[in-house]
């Protein structure tokens, strides 16, 4: 409770676009303080390749072994590190050569690094110390069940309780009742609360959020002929997209008529320093409208994970894929087709169990579907007068006068419903859902679902008599529980 201040508040000034390239070799006067203001645990974390050019010579500079946070996105393709996501799309990162052990051992490593070099938790020191988890609506049952795991097993916390982001962003603005609308980097999610307590029906997930506006803006601007002659790609390269994530949150605005601004755009290229390009951006109303019509947005090009692997089964020790990865092969390609290679999602098996969570559908219609769904027509119109948007997304300038105008024309005419309003947050809403845990995790009604940690190693994850973990696709207010068998 008392290291809540560590992640400093974030501001909507205009940010200047240069990026510099992280120090990958260790230095005593290093600082961690940066790494922890922009790090959404469990996102990415990058670990040195083999032994690369390490020499007996004490005089040479050792490289790091991991680097964490949007750090580990700041280093330069140059140098020997890899990649890693452990979380995509509002899930685990499960592909064939991203097995389901690893993404848990990059999840503990992050969180992990977290505690010690951050809030200076030392792990000695955890078993006096309860976590609240707070989940995005995305989750399935199993990844939230790995999750506890590692809380409670690797981290050696004493007891965890676990809350969704859509209740802890209720309650961390002071509300009770809202449709929440979580607009996140690479997912969004829409949920109704009523009295404190989820309402399962209404949850609809939608597969684009705040990065795929940013890959919008460089396609607007590529098609306008207004981008320098330079290569950005933020797919392959994630310097580049954070430089687009700082341009679209300084300069992307919804409104009327023709939005352009004057800005700098930098180029990173290997083994050169950041090059400055200045240019007029068009367009720029057109990105954040994707929201409204995800046509506008570039195709999503990264694989789903294999459903199959997310079912809701009894049996928590279920073998997962875990497919070997032939050498001539590139991340990302499978042999075979006619040019040679193919993407390997396109040999995915998908089983939509819930199809609810792969609609499509603008952000507009989904929020009314949402409503809609509640069933009561009072709980209807409250809901409407009531929601609250969430997530970095959120403080896009004309973002909320939007949503209101588009879900009014979006309720269809034959419902008694004429007034539409997105609630100001009292909080910041890129981190209103840490507060709203820090309100949930001290609240008395919150007792019974805490976990203790002799009981989940005991008992969470096996078959047999006595107590158990229940599973449960429909997550309420104490999201978690234990049953008797």
């Amino acid at each position: 409770m008392g290291r809540v201040d560590a992640f400093p508040p974030q501001s909507n000034n205009k940010k200047e676009t240069v990026i510099p390239w992280t120090n990958v070799f260790e230095k005593s006067t290093s600082s961690s303080s940066e790494e922890g203001n922009s790090l959404k645990s469990g996102e990415f974390s990058i670990e040195k390749e083999g032994n690369a050019n390490e020499e007996t010579n004490l005089t040479e500079p050792k490289y790091r072994e991991h680097i964490f946070g949007e750090e580990a996105l700041r280093i330069s393709p140059a140098e020997p590190y890899c990649l890693r996501r452990p979380i995509r799309r509002g899930h685990f990162n499960i592909s064939l050569h991203y097995p389901m052990q690893q993404v848990i051992e990059d999840m503990h490593a992050i969180w992990d690094w977290v505690l010690t070099e951050i809030l200076r938790i030392p792990r000695n020191q955890r078993h006096t110390y309860s976590a609240v988890l707070v989940v995005p609506e995305t989750f399935d049952n199993r990844e939230i069940k790995e999750l506890l795991s590692i809380v409670l097993r690797d981290l050696c916390f004493t007891t965890a309780v676990i809350h969704q982001e859509g209740l802890a962003a209720v309650f961390g603005n002071g509300l009770s009742t809202a449709c929440v609308v979580n607009i996140g980097a690479q997912s969004t999610s829409v949920m109704c609360i009523e009295d404190g307590v989820t309402l399962p029906t209404t949850q609809i997930t939608l597969r684009y959020g705040g990065e795929d506006i940013s890959r919008c803006l460089l396609w607007t601007q590529r098609h306008h002929q207004t981008w320098p002659p330079i290569r950005t790609d933020g797919l392959t390269k994630p310097i580049d997209l954070l430089m687009l994530n700082r341009l679209k949150e300084s300069h992307c605005h919804i409104r009327e008529g023709e939005v352009e601004a004057v800005a700098i755009v930098h180029s990173y290229e290997e083994g050169a320093p950041p090059g400055s390009h200045k240019t007029r951006l068009t367009a720029l109303n057109v990105p954040p409208m994707g929201l409204f019509y995800p046509m506008l947005l570039v195709p999503d090009v990264y694989p789903p994970p294999p459903r199959s692997w997310f079912s809701d089964s009894e049996d928590m020790l279920e073998e997962t894929w875990d497919f070997p990865r032939r050498p001539d092969m590139s991340d990302g390609y499978l042999a075979g087709g006619a040019s040679g290679f193919y993407p390997m999602w396109e040999n995915y098996p998908i089983f939509q169990s819930k199809p609810k969570k792969q609609d499509t559908i603008g952000l507009a219609d989904a929020i009314a579907k949402s409503i809609l769904s509640a069933g009561r027509i009072d709980l209807q119109r409250k809901l409407f007068c009531s929601m609250q948007l969430i997530g970095g997304t959120a403080l896009t300038e004309g973002l909320i006068s939007a949503i209101e105008e588009r879900v009014l024309h979006a309720i269809p005419s034959h419902e008694a419903i004429d007034t539409v309003e997105v609630l100001q947050s009292r909080t910041n809403p890129a981190s209103v859902t840490w507060k709203g845990g820090a309100v949930l995790g001290i609240l008395d009604f919150t007792r019974d679902a805490w976990i203790h940690r002799e009981d989940w190693i005991k008992n969470g994850i096996h078959i047999g008599s006595g107590r158990k973990y229940k599973d449960s696709y429909f997550l309420q207010a104490q999201t978690m529980c234990f049953t008797n068998s």
